[in-house]
C-alpha cells in the first residue's frame, strides 16, 4: 500500500512517521522548501521514541517520496491524508486538486482539528470519498483518530478509513454524526478557555496550570478517561450518588466558559514570557524529546495492565508479530544459519558511548525467533499452546559497538532432543564480518496451556532434526 500526504508541517511529518515506520509507502507534497528537513527531523524522532516504546520486530520501513505537487501526491495511492494550514480556502484546492488526479476509488481524510467535512467536500472529484481523520500531536505515538463524514461522506469511506487507521496502530473512533470539533477538541477547548482566563485575570501562572494537570487529572485521564473516573468517585452508589453529590455545583458560576478573554497585547506578552520561562531554554525538538519518553513510559505502563492506548499498543506488537515472514529455508543447510539482520538503534547506546549488553540479548532473542518461525513455529502454532522459551543463556560480548552499526548473526543448531533445544548464535558486523559477540542458549518445549514443558510434535522435531543433522559435521563454535 501507499498513502499521499498533502502537508508536510507538525502533522504532516507525524502522519508521515506513522505510516513509513508502520511498513507504509509515502509520496508527500509540501511547497515549504525546508519540508525535507522538517520531515527528516520528524522522523529521527518518531525512530528514537518507537525504539524505546517496544521490542517487537517493526515491519521494514516505508519508503518516503516527494511529490512536486498534489496530483502527483495522490496519483496511483490508496489513501491520501492532507494536513495543510487550518484554512477552508486552501484545504478545499489541495483536495480539489488531489481528488482529480487520484483513482476513483482512492480515500482521502483531512486533519482539521475542527472544521466539518461537508465544509471540505465542495470541489472535490468523488466527494463521497472523503472524511475527517483528525490526530493528535505526536501521530506516531498517540493513537486516538477522530473520524467524522459529511452530508455527501458514504458509510464505505468511513470504514476503509478507520480499517487503514488500525493496520497502522492507531485507534479510530467514529463520530455518530458532523460537528464543529469533534469531540476530543470540544473538551480541550474548553479546558483551554478556563485556562486563559486564569491566567489573564492572574489567578494562575501557565507553569502552575501545567501542574494541576500533570500532577492530579492529567495523570488519572490516561487511564481513567473522565466519567470512569467520576463513576468511582461515586462509590458503591456509581454515578448516580456522584451526580447527587456534585451536580448542583454546576449551577455554580464558577467557569467562564462561554466567555473567551481578549487576546490584547497585553496578554499575550504574558503568555509568551511566562511560556519562556517554563521552558526554561529548552528548544522545541528537546521539549518533544522529553515528551516522548515521558509518552513512551505511560503507554508501557498502560500497555502492562491493559488499559487505553496500551490495550491499542499490545494489538499492534501482535499484529507485528503476526507478520513477521517465515525466513526461506537457505540453500546450504550445512553452514550456520544467516536468519536476522538489524541496527544497532542510537537509544540502545549506553552512559559510556556503547551498545547496552542487554540490547545484545534482544538481538539474539529476535535471532532465534527467526530460528523458531523456520522450523515452524508460526502465529497458528502459538495460538494452539506451544512455544519454545528461553532457560539459558551464556553471553560473551566480544567487541564494542556502536550506534548505527549494520549486524547480523549467523545460528547453528547444537543439539535438540524432545523438549530441549540448544543453539549458538554470532553478532557479526556487516561491514567487516568482524565477531561483535557470542550468545549459547538452551530452549525448552513449553506446553503454555498448562505452563509446564511438553515434547515437540513430530513434525517440528524432524524440522530441527534436518538442520541440526547438516550442522552437526561444523566445528565446536567458541
Amino acid at each position: 500500500m501507499e498513502v499521499g500526504l498533502l502537508g508536510g508541517g507538525v502533522i504532516g511529518g507525524g502522519w508521515a512517521a506513522r505510516f513509513l515506520l508502520g511498513g507504509t509507502d509515502v509520496r508527500l507534497y509540501d511547497p515549504d522548501p525546508e519540508a525535507p528537513r522538517k520531515v527528516g527531523e520528524v522522523l529521527e524522532g518518531a525512530r528514537r521514541a518507537l525504539g524505546r516504546l517496544t521490542l517487537a520486530p517493526l515491519p521494514a520501513e516505508g519508503a518516503l517520496t516527494f511529490a512536486e505537487s498534489p496530483e502527483d501526491a495522490a496519483e496511483g495511492v490508496a489513501f491520501v491524508q492532507e494536513s495543510g494550514p487550518e484554512r477552508v480556502d486552501l484545504k478545499r484546492e489541495l483536495l480539489a486538486a488531489a481528488s482529480r488526479a487520484a483513482d476513483p476509488g482512492a480515500i482521502f481524510a483531512s486533519s482539521t482539528s475542527g472544521l466539518r467535512p461537508t465544509l471540505l467536500q465542495a470541489s472535490m472529484d468523488g466527494p463521497e470519498r472523503l472524511c475527517v481523520g483528525h490526530p493528535f500531536n505526536p501521530v506516531y505515538l498517540l493513537p486516538l483518530v477522530e473520524v467524522c463524514g459529511g452530508e455527501r461522506t458514504v458509510s464505505e469511506t468511513l470504514e476503509r478509513a478507520a480499517a487503514t487507521y488500525r493496520a497502522v496502530g492507531m485507534h479510530p473512533l467514529v463520530l455518530r454524526r458532523e460537528i464543529d470539533g469533534f469531540i476530543a477538541d470540544r473538551l480541550l477547548e474548553a479546558q483551554w478557555r478556563e485556562a486563559l482566563w486564569l491566567v489573564a485575570d492572574d489567578v494562575a501562572t501557565v507553569e502552575e496550570i501545567d501542574d494541576a494537570m500533570r500532577f492530579g487529572a492529567g495523570l488519572r485521564g490516561a487511564a481513567m478517561g473522565t466519567f470512569l473516573t467520576y463513576r468511582i468517585a461515586g462509590g458503591e452508589a456509581g454515578m448516580r450518588h456522584f451526580m447527587a453529590q456534585f451536580g448542583p455545583a454546576l449551577q455554580w458560576p464558577w467557569s467562564r466558559l462561554t466567555d473567551v478573554p481578549e487576546l490584547s497585547e497585553e496578554l499575550l506578552d504574558k503568555l509568551a514570557a511566562q511560556s519562556d520561562d517554563q521552558a526554561a531554554g529548552r528548544s522545541a525538538r528537546e521539549l518533544e524529546r522529553v515528551r516522548d519518553d515521558c509518552l513512551v513510559s505511560v503507554l508501557q505502563a498502560l500497555r502492562t495492565h491493559g488499559v487505553g492506548a496500551g490495550a491499542v499498543l499490545a494489538e499492534q506488537e501482535r499484529a507485528w508479530f503476526d507478520a513477521r515472514p517465515r525466513p526461506p529455508e537457505p540453500e546450504d543447510l550445512g553452514r550456520p544459519l544467516r536468519l536476522h539482520d538489524a541496527r544497532m538503534l542510537p537509544e540502545w547506546v549506553d552512559y559510556n558511548g556503547h551498545v547496552h549488553e542487554s540490547r545484545y540479548l534482544q538481538v539474539f532473542g529476535d535471532a532465534a525467533d527467526a530460528l523458531f518461525r523456520l522450523v515452524g513455529i508460526d502465529q497458528e502454532y502459538l495460538a494452539a499452546g506451544g512455544s519454545y522459551y528461553t532457560v539459558e543463556t551464556h553471553l560473551k560480548l566480544r567487541r564494542e559497538t556502536a550506534a548505527e552499526e549494520r549486524v547480523h548473526v549467523l545460528t547453528q543448531v547444537l543439539g535438540f532432543d524432545p523438549k530441549r533445544l540448544r543453539a549458538f548464535h554470532a553478532l557479526h558486523r556487516s561491514s567487516d564480518d568482524a565477531l561483535l559477540a557470542t550468545a549459547e542458549q538452551t530452549y525448552l518445549h513449553v506446553d503454555t496451556a498448562v505452563g509446564r514443558a511438553s515434547a515437540a510434535p513430530d513434525a517440528l522435531l524432524a524440522r530441527v532434526a534436518r538442520i541440526a543433522d547438516a550442522h552437526a559435521p561444523l566445528p565446536p563454535p567458541g
